[in-house]
């Protein structure tokens, strides 16, 4: 039986870094193009150091250094939204309801997400619907982002499936695109009911 594997942000968990941006740093972003920019200016598209904070490679004291650095920003504004992430990522209710109905379905469920230790260790001892999960691969305890390669070559071994074996969901397409290129099932999650869809299309689901 085909195992689903979801992503978390944006797929299971809502993320929305300029809102968190306007939220947070109002004096900074008073408007969402000036939020955009100053979420592009921290997250890097999830790029340079924030992608070495999600691979596990940075420590926050490092990161927090480097932002600053970076960004010009005051340390005491970076701190704010380092600190804040983790709490911004709410569960999005029609997903959970969505890997709910598999799980009832006899499904195994999986997670690979692109996320550092500390915030993954705050997910899973804050959301009990995590615990629907078997098992999940988190970037940031195995040194690997996606769509690099090696993750999803480690999460396929640790889940003891083949790449055909597992049906992976996330919204960024290179992701989807780079587990396809090696065998995964996968597609682009563009909403819970689309994806309910596409689930129920591939006989995981009943039709309605």
């Amino acid at each position: 039986m085909t195992a689903v594997v979801f992503d978390f942000g944006g797929v299971l968990l809502r993320w929305q870094p300029a809102q968190l941006i306007r939220d947070l740093l109002p004096q900074r972003a008073p408007d969402d193009d000036s939020a955009r920019q100053v979420a592009g200016q921290i997250f890097q598209s999830y790029g340079g150091d924030w992608a070495e904070f999600d691979r596990g490679t940075l420590e926050p004291p490092a990161l927090l250094e480097r932002l600053a650095a970076r960004t010009g920003l005051p340390a005491a504004e970076v701190q704010r939204v380092v600190d804040a992430v983790p709490h911004a990522l709410q569960p999005l209710p029609d997903t959970v309801a969505l890997m709910e109905r598999l799980h009832a379905a006899g499904h195994t469920l999986f997670y690979l997400s692109n996320m550092p230790r500390p915030y993954a260790d705050f997910l899973l001892a804050t959301h009990g619907f995590l615990g629907r999960f078997r098992d999940g691969v988190f970037s940031g305890r195995v040194g690997h982002n996606k769509p690099e390669r090696e993750i999803f070559e480690i999460a396929s071994a640790r889940f003891g499936r083949m790449p055909g074996e597992l049906l992976f969901i996330d919204d960024h397409a290179p992701n989807v695109a780079a587990a396809q290129a090696l065998g995964w099932q996968s597609f682009v999650f563009e909403g819970a009911a689309a994806a309910e869809a596409e689930f129920t299309r591939r006989g995981l689901l009943p039709g309605g």
